[in-house]
């Protein structure tokens, strides 16, 4: 295997689990902008391919719409067609829901770290643990503090 063809599967492998995490992630807006850039620039590079479009599993105000399938090394994924792809590709019909794609074993930071990389953006490097703040589970701890404060005298009438 030469050393191109086993960074496609990477940066496809890579693809996959920022998709798998944006599904869940309380904000995947930046996830998705990196798949679909990646997915972008790999198309223009000729690395990976339009198979074709698919009905989507779940249609936007009630209305049906397509997604673009596009393959990457031996991963599938959809993302947002563009005006020109109705005319370019072929209509595939519904998803076919017995087709799963290979289950890569990978973190989600060296995921970004891939794509980053292959984009050209720079990924923010992990500081050494210097906290400006505690955590929120912190609590000091009484224990040393051997000097009691003075009460404050309460008048009697």
């Amino acid at each position: 295997m030469s050393n191109k063809t086993n960074n496609l599967n990477d940066i496809a492998k890579a693809l996959f689990i920022v998709n798998r995490h944006a599904k869940t992630a309380p904000n995947p807006r930046p996830l998705y902008d990196m798949k679909k850039q990646a997915i972008n620039k790999l198309l223009r590079e000729n690395h990976a391919e339009k198979v074709g479009l698919h009905f989507s599993d779940r249609p936007k105000l009630s209305r049906q719409h397509s997604t673009l399938l596009v393959k990457v090394s031996d991963f599938y994924f959809h993302i947002p067609p563009a005006k020109q792809d109705f005319q370019e590709v072929k209509h595939l019909g519904a998803t076919d829901k017995n087709f799963r794609n290979p289950k890569p074993q990978m973190s989600l930071t060296q995921a970004k770290k891939i794509l980053s990389s292959y984009l050209g953006w720079s990924f923010p490097e992990k500081k050494e643990t210097d906290r400006k703040q505690p955590s929120s589970y912190y609590t000091p701890s009484s224990l040393g503090q051997w000097e009691r404060k003075p009460r404050r005298k309460q008048k009697k009438y």
